[in-house]
């Protein structure tokens, strides 16, 4: 049985537009899901966006690991900055006493 992330640690909330893709008119987002739990924190980290790019991050997510935010989706953070998400892990360890949970670096 995959442990979540234990809600409690998720202290902040943060929306999130899922990005869908490119359209004729520019990038296209699936419907905002407001009010998401989540843990930020600010960071500065080089990281391979999904084009393969080294670009520097500036946020740090950590959320439940069902979330709906793959590479390019628009999050607003709890201070209400805008921001994209450049990477998105999930992390699992099966069998081990771990949570999982999604990792969404923004920058």
């Amino acid at each position: 049985m995959v442990r979540r992330v234990p809600g409690r640690l998720l202290r902040h909330r943060i929306a999130v537009e899922p990005y869908l893709g490119d359209s004729a008119y520019g990038p296209r987002f699936g419907p905002q899901a407001a009010d998401v739990p989540a843990l930020v924190a600010a960071a500065h980290k080089q990281v391979a966006d999904k084009d393969g790019r080294t670009v520097t991050a500036t946020a740090q997510v950590i959320a439940a690991p069902d979330l709906d935010c793959p590479p390019g989706s628009r999050i607003t953070l709890p201070g209400g900055r805008t921001t994209t998400a450049l990477t998105v892990n999930e992390h699992t360890a099966p069998g081990l006493p771990v949570p999982a949970s999604t990792e969404v670096m923004c920058g």
